[in-house]
């Protein structure tokens, strides 16, 4: 073989060394990036999961103090009904104890 021929080999070899340090550290970089926006990616997702939770946690709030209103609402309504009966009781309990000591 003549020096020529491996010399051009040799370089050719180089070359392909060459080619392949660069080809796997654009793999590398590639990797990187796509990790980096894979780690983004369910970043935000965590962070939108996160907001929607707490918007559902401040519906949930709003609506069991609502419920809470309208419960207390309907015991007062009953609790007045509830007096007012005992009321109209009482005095005709009183009526009833006045009318006897009279006639008696």
């Amino acid at each position: 073989m003549s020096f020529e021929a491996i010399y051009n080999i040799a370089e050719a070899e180089a070359q392909a060394k060459a080619a392949v340090a660069e080809a796997e550290s654009r793999a590398r970089a590639m990797l990187a990036e796509a990790e980096n926006e894979g780690k983004a990616s369910v970043d935000a997702a965590v962070a939108k999961a996160e907001r929607e939770l707490s918007a559902l946690r401040v519906k949930a709030a709003e609506k069991a103090e609502g419920e809470a209103a309208r419960l207390s609402g309907e015991l007062d309504t009953k609790k007045a009904v509830l007096l007012a009966k005992a009321q109209a009781k009482l005095d005709r309990a009183a009526s009833l104890v006045v009318e006897r000591i009279v006639n008696n």
